[in-house]
């Protein structure tokens, strides 16, 4: 026996033979693709979390916009905020400001989970290493936009819908067999041409500002940066959805005119055409009509930016530390 073993050993031993490493050890969790110290799953759920708490915050806000931007003869004409406010509690009362936010809890979760997820991939992808890099920013935005627009765009059609006064609707499940019954499948997609094109602006103004500004307020004051991220985060915030908002204002009210037609008697567009909204805008209400809702809009975008930048990153800075927690006791 002691012999087989041996001509065995000297058999494999031949110059050509080369010995097959054992496997290391397997960790399944080193080898998943991170970004920014973060997996895919744990960008959708900062992401998710980060763009519900914004609109479930600011939703009273939005209310008063898509009623000051609804025209025809819905009761809501006016073009004020002030106005728009009594109207809206005289209707309705204080529950009219939350009409639904049913609609805006199941798009918003959702839809934030695809928008950051795509826009830090993007992210990555574009900028080549460079984390100044503005236009990478910015595009990854729009790609983002693009993407995230297609989920959230029927239920922010559904909760303008249900914000006019004196809806029809009785809640979401009502307002969607309604839609589906007498207007078919694609009225819940009669917006997302105005939408992206609408978004892709503001997002690529939005990344570009915040990325700049929160660049440069870390910068001020780097010894410090660490104990104040939160107020960098929040105040880039609110700068990139102010500049975004005021300079996309008009795209927005074509967008609500096209969401809410046929509605409490606002306008119906036979084409359905963004150029159709815009001549119908002009005629009745002149160039000021296409600016209508602008200062509730910023009031919304100023926050609510604040809001979900600093929830993002807060959410962003708890997963990079569990992870390092997790790097840690592996090795």
């Amino acid at each position: 026996m002691a012999t087989e073993a041996t001509e065995a050993t000297t058999k494999f031993q031949s110059p050509g033979f080369r010995p097959v490493p054992s496997p290391p050890d397997f960790h399944p969790e080193i080898i998943v693709s991170t970004h920014d110290g973060l997996r895919f799953w744990q960008f959708m759920i900062a992401g998710s979390v980060a763009g519900s708490v914004e609109h479930m915050a600011m939703f009273p806000v939005d209310t008063v916009k898509t009623h000051m931007q609804a025209l025809g003869s819905c009761p809501i004409k006016s073009v004020g905020v002030r106005q728009a406010l009594r109207s809206i509690l005289k209707s309705e009362g204080p529950a009219g400001f939350y009409r639904g936010i049913g609609a805006m809890g199941l798009g918003a979760g959702p839809a934030h989970a695809v928008y950051f997820t795509v826009y830090e991939n993007c992210k990555r992808v574009f900028s080549g290493g460079d984390p100044n890099n503005s236009v990478a920013h910015a595009a990854s935005g729009v790609c983002a936009t693009v993407v995230s627009d297609a989920v959230f765009t029927p239920m922010d059609m559904v909760k303008q819908r249900l914000q006019l006064s004196n809806s029809p609707y009785e809640g979401v499940l009502d307002c969607v067999k309604r839609v589906l019954r007498d207007e078919g499948f694609k009225a819940f997609y009669a917006s997302y041409r105005i939408t992206v094109l609408m978004n892709a602006p503001f997002t690529a103004v939005h990344f570009a500002t915040y990325e700049a500004a929160k660049r440069g307020l870390m910068e001020v004051s780097p010894e410090s940066a660490n104990d104040e991220q939160w107020i960098a985060h929040a105040t880039a915030g609110a700068a990139a959805g102010a500049l975004a908002a005021l300079v996309t204002t008009p795209l927005d009210v074509v967008k609500t005119q096209l969401q809410c037609q046929g509605v409490c008697g606002c306008d119906r567009f036979k084409s359905g055409s963004i150029g159709d909204v815009i001549r119908t805008i002009l005629k009745k209400d002149g160039y000021g009509g296409l600016m209508r809702g602008w200062v509730p809009r910023m009031l919304f975008h100023t926050p609510a930016a604040a809001i979900c930048w600093s929830t993002y990153e807060a959410i962003k800075s708890f997963f990079q530390d569990l992870n390092s927690s997790s790097s840690d006791n592996v090795t």
